[in-house]
């Protein structure tokens, strides 16, 4: 595994944006050496049982950085969400930027591709988006330097991005009194993924974490910011005395209750396309629902 080259005394400047729909949190990640930042993970809006997609939750976002005066060079995805619809491309059309992900999202295109019984014409190498990053990788943000620590057990495509004191985890951890995130889904492994947990926690204790999904567990109120130090103390799922084998028992047996989230269908087919709408042979938008297939 690749050593991460650490710039601790390096702090960006972090916004979060919370979608209320798919309890997702959306980030500005800001030089604050420049006018350059990044958006990681944004949202797309639909309106499912209408078949409808809007812009709201990205308007905000698109609003926010043009009232700052910045300039987005990255958009980022921690992974292929099954949750929501990623706003990349139309963040980019109004915004510019390239988009990123892991360089996995082959495992994840060639999974679903079958799935959804696409056609020769989806492309399963990646050729959707801007940059696929591997291990160790390292992108600019402005002056600011984010290294890329793969992370998979979510989903085989899943990326931890480093930059400075602040690291974007995706769906690798929840807050603590959250645990983790599920790994039953085609491409997703318990044991992997408490692995990979296992290198976050390996990070400097105060680095600075950031969630991608957070749910308010006990009715406390949402929360998407927390430290290294604090998930290795009190995580509920791998805080201390949790072992690889407890946590794939675990999450194994809590996976099994867990229903489909209610997004899948749509947020898969877009997402592996990175944010694209598919399309039927006449050109117009359409998405498929797989029988059984999930």
């Amino acid at each position: 595994m690749t050593a991460l080259p650490l710039q601790m005394d390096l702090k960006p400047q972090v916004h979060g944006f919370f979608d209320a729909g798919t309890n997702t949190i959306s980030y500005v990640v800001r030089d604050p050496a420049s006018d350059a930042c990044a958006v990681i993970d944004s949202v797309m809006d639909i309106d499912y049982a209408a078949g409808r997609i809007t812009y709201g939750h990205a308007d905000t976002i698109i609003a926010f950085v043009r009232a700052q005066g910045w300039r987005v060079e990255w958009l980022i995805e921690t992974h292929v969400h099954a949750d929501h619809l990623s706003a990349a491309p139309y963040i980019q059309a109004q915004l510019g930027g390239k988009i990123g992900i892991g360089e996995k999202i082959t495992l994840v295109q060639d999974t679903f591709g079958k799935i959804f019984n696409e056609g020769t014409e989806f492309q399963r190498d990646g050729s959707q988006f801007d940059a696929l990053f591997r291990d160790g990788d390292s992108y600019q943000i402005g002056t600011m330097r984010a290294v890329t620590l793969h992370t998979p057990g979510h989903t085989p495509a899943c990326m931890t991005h480093v930059i400075g004191d602040a690291a974007f985890v995706g769906d690798t951890l929840f807050m603590p009194d959250g645990g983790s995130a599920r790994a039953d889904f085609p491409g997703g492994d318990a044991g992997e993924l408490y692995d990979s947990i296992q290198r976050v926690l390996a990070l400097p204790d105060a680095m600075r974490l950031f969630m991608c999904h957070d749910y308010g567990p006990n009715g406390r109120d949402i929360r998407w910011e927390t430290t290294v130090a604090d998930e290795r103390a009190h995580n509920i799922h791998v805080g201390p005395g949790s072992t690889r084998e407890g946590f794939v028992k675990l999450r194994t047996e809590r996976d099994k209750t867990l229903g489909m989230p209610k997004l899948i269908i749509p947020s898969l087919q877009v997402n592996m396309r990175a944010g694209e709408i598919p399309t039927d042979a006449s050109g117009r938008p359409m998405l498929k629902v797989p029988l059984n297939g999930l």
